[in-house]
């Protein structure tokens, strides 16, 4: 376990988080269910061949209605949409990307910190806080849009 994986998880369980570790082929990965107002669940990381990067994110699924609609649309309106959400992620600084799981669309939205002085126990809590909002407006978008 390296030093990061170790700070993290002491941060977590001295702010009181319950979480669980997941094997990935990242260095690290830790899950924080249900960590956001809509129950999707939190993800922290640290990406493979990565050393030192931490992300902190969350999965967004498309709501049954909006997985049907999301269903019906030509290539380009799917393009269009994504373009949409990527604007919007990029206005609330979140990196997002788009992943097809379980059968559903999930919007990612994440903050990537990869300086050494952003890797501090106020500094992840504050983000972590920072994702949470993240996700509820990306959710309260998605929403809205679609």
């Amino acid at each position: 376990m390296n030093d990061l994986h170790e700070s993290v998880e002491r941060w977590l369980v001295q702010e009181n988080y319950s979480f669980n570790e997941t094997k990935t082929e990242e260095n690290f990965k830790i899950i924080i269910k249900n960590g956001d107002a809509f129950g999707n669940n939190l993800e922290i990381f640290e990406p493979k061949q990565q050393a030192n990067v931490l992300v902190i994110g969350v999965k967004i699924p498309l709501k049954s209605k909006q997985m049907i609609r999301y269903l019906k649309l030509n290539q380009k309106e799917k393009e269009n949409f994504e373009k949409k959400i990527t604007d919007f992620c990029y206005s609330i600084k979140a990196i997002n990307k788009f992943f097809d799981e379980d059968g559903m669309k999930k919007v990612g939205v994440y903050i990537v910190l990869d300086k050494k002085d952003q890797l501090n126990q106020p500094n992840f809590i504050k983000i972590l806080t920072k994702i949470i909002e993240m996700s509820d407006k990306t959710s309260q978008f998605l929403y809205k849009m679609f």
